[in-house]
């Protein structure tokens, strides 16, 4: 675990001095990113080390372990926070050791109590040896979601390289639902080297068994089954499906919008306009992949706003997505603005 210290600049400038929230008729709507990767720079492959190098904007790209550092750290994630007017963020946890790496539920929980006021975790656990180590991992999750601040559980088939119809981890989900903690799952496909790219691995419709056999336990289908290699809207319409016949089934449109993914917005636009045509409101979570890279949360959060406001999102509407659903799915305190 590495140790966290916490700069009197974020302490100060959370406790008042950034006014957060995002403009609506003159009226400020609080915002909690639930989508945030924690993380070292030491702890992710090479071959990602050198596919997220690309993405930094020169010169950056020349010293990438050192942007990395800092804006993956605590109070690089605040600050990026702070930019974007965010007051709350959610870290996730993650072990994907051949893909984006690993963040360890540990370290993820020392985040998380560095500052409290700000920030929620996501615990992970490993499935590479699940049939010899089924039951310590399970042990491991419950311990870590046990701890303060630690709401809910993130799993990303693709890079843990496991399929999302696969029975023997459907003990995760009933864990999670016996816990009352949500599931957040990366569907569609993945940029990053190493990643199963299978449906199997990617396309939400393989989660259908999950879902209707774990009716207590709350899915997240996080990127809206978004196809990242052809930037192309892929499974959308199948979330949308799943989460119309199923009310434990949560949408979370991160990533899609950003600059790499989909420049123009045009598929986020979409996501978020059908979405509201499917009645589905009441079930998206804001989230936007970050913090990646310096100002990338504040670029997703406009662009959320700038596709709500195209989709003739209401004030009440907007407001659930942004902070409200959070609120109420993670039985969590509304945030202070």
């Amino acid at each position: 675990m590495r140790s966290v210290i916490v700069s009197c600049i974020l302490l100060v400038a959370g406790c008042g001095e950034v006014e957060y929230g995002v403009q609506f008729a003159g009226e400020r709507l609080p915002v909690i990113d639930m989508h945030l990767h924690p993380g070292e720079w030491s702890n992710t492959p090479p071959s990602t080390q050198e596919f997220l190098a690309g993405r930094f904007p020169f010169p950056q790209q020349l010293t990438p372990e050192q942007l990395a550092d800092g804006v993956l750290s605590p109070e690089g994630i605040a600050s990026e926070l702070d930019k974007a007017g965010i007051g709350t963020g959610v870290l996730f946890a993650v072990y994907a050791p051949r893909t984006v790496g690993v963040a360890h539920n540990e370290d993820v929980i020392a985040d998380v109590k560095t500052l409290p006021d700000r920030f929620y975790g996501l615990a992970s656990l490993r499935v590479d040896r699940w049939n010899q180590d089924e039951q310590a991992e399970l042990l491991r999750l419950r311990t870590a979601l046990g701890e303060p601040g630690m709401v809910g559980v993130k799993l990303a088939h693709a890079h843990q390289h496991f399929r999302m119809d696969d029975p023997r981890y459907f003990s995760i989900y009933a864990l999670a639902g016996e816990l009352g903690k949500p599931v957040y799952l990366h569907t569609g496909t993945s940029p990053f080297p190493g990643t199963a790219q299978e449906p199997p691995y990617t396309d939400p419709v393989y989660l259908e068994p999950a879902i209707a056999a774990h009716p207590a336990t709350i899915f997240i289908l996080g990127h809206l089954g978004y196809d990242f290699k052809t930037r192309q809207p892929g499974a959308l319409e199948t979330c949308i499906d799943l989460a119309t016949r199923f009310p434990n089934v949560y949408l979370e449109p991160s990533a899609l919008g950003s600059k790499t993914s989909d420049p123009d917005g045009k598929h986020l636009e979409l996501a978020m306009r059908r979405i509201r045509e499917a009645g589905l409101v009441s079930q998206t979570i804001y989230g936007s992949d970050g913090p990646q890279s310096p100002g990338f949360t504040t670029r997703y959060l406009d662009s959320t706003v700038s596709a709500m406001r195209s989709a003739d999102y209401s004030r009440d509407e907007m407001a659930a997505v942004l902070a409200g659903n959070f609120v109420r799915v993670f039985g969590v305190k509304e945030p202070s603005q």
